[in-house]
């Protein structure tokens, strides 16, 4: 048996991370009993999702990654979608930069996942040029997220901000009612559906099922990381029922230059 350490930077307001990513790997554990996963965390504060706190939050994470590198985890995963997106087209080679410098100068020398560039990834692995997605954002951050996306070559033909500016607001927000909101986009010619697009918005238990009535694959931030940091460990990325992305039958794509 093997166990995997996984690490964690994560909003001090997020509630959503370090639920969903576990509740993944654990249900892996189900198929794959070989491997085991243990998680540890640091925080960075941010309480409203406003460009200010944003900024604020991100001036934080070299003392993040210092406190992460103690525990000599095997892969870290970075996790404010909308945080790195609002800095503008490609930051999350940046943001996985500065995480892997910080590491290294401990003498620690692993993979180093963003959600926002494991969205991109996720996207790439399921062929998709044309997205829908749901946020939980303001629709001026939405609008961000989607020119970020869109400027890795997706084009993101609709999108529906859920406009909850108070992040513990977004973690309370029911995964259930993306069952309806789903509904109010426009899917003509869309390859995959981005259900959420924030790992602090609860989406696991809609991601089946809004992907058997959709008829397309349906993804969000957390399974698209959690497919990355499967991946980067060298593991198949299967977790049962959430989605195509988890599968088993989807591979990561490969690099371009």
């Amino acid at each position: 048996m093997r166990t995997h350490h996984i690490g964690m930077i994560v909003p001090s307001s997020n509630l959503t991370m370090e639920t969903e990513l576990p509740r993944m790997l654990r249900e892996r554990e189900a198929v794959e009993p070989d491997d085991r996963f243990v998680f540890h965390s640091s925080r960075m504060r941010m309480r409203h999702v406003t460009p200010e706190e944003l900024r604020a939050m991100n001036a934080q994470t070299e003392r993040a990654a210092l406190e992460l590198g103690d525990a000599r985890p095997d892969v870290v995963a970075t996790a404010c979608l909308v945080a790195i997106m609002a800095q503008g087209p490609g930051y999350h080679c940046t943001a996985e930069d500065q995480i892997t410098t910080v590491l290294a100068g401990q003498g620690v020398s692993v993979p180093v996942v963003s959600s926002a560039g494991a969205l991109l990834d996720g996207l790439a692995a399921l062929r998709a040029r044309r997205i829908a997605i749901v946020t939980p954002y303001m629709k001026e951050l939405t609008k961000l997220v989607a020119a970020y996306i869109e400027d890795s070559g997706v084009e993101v033909v609709d999108a529906l901000s859920l406009e909850v500016p108070d992040n513990l607001a977004v973690a309370r927000l029911d995964p259930e009612d993306l069952r309806r909101h789903w509904r109010r986009l426009n899917l003509t010619g869309v390859d995959a559906l981005v259900l959420s697009a924030c790992v602090q918005m609860p989406s696991l238990s809609a991601i089946q099922p809004v992907e058997d009535e959709a008829g397309l694959p349906v993804l969000s931030a957390a399974t698209a990381t959690t497919f990355k940091i499967l991946t980067e460990l060298g593991l198949p990325p299967i977790v049962p029922g959430m989605g195509s992305l988890l599968s088993g039958r989807v591979s990561p794509a490969p690099l371009t230059a």
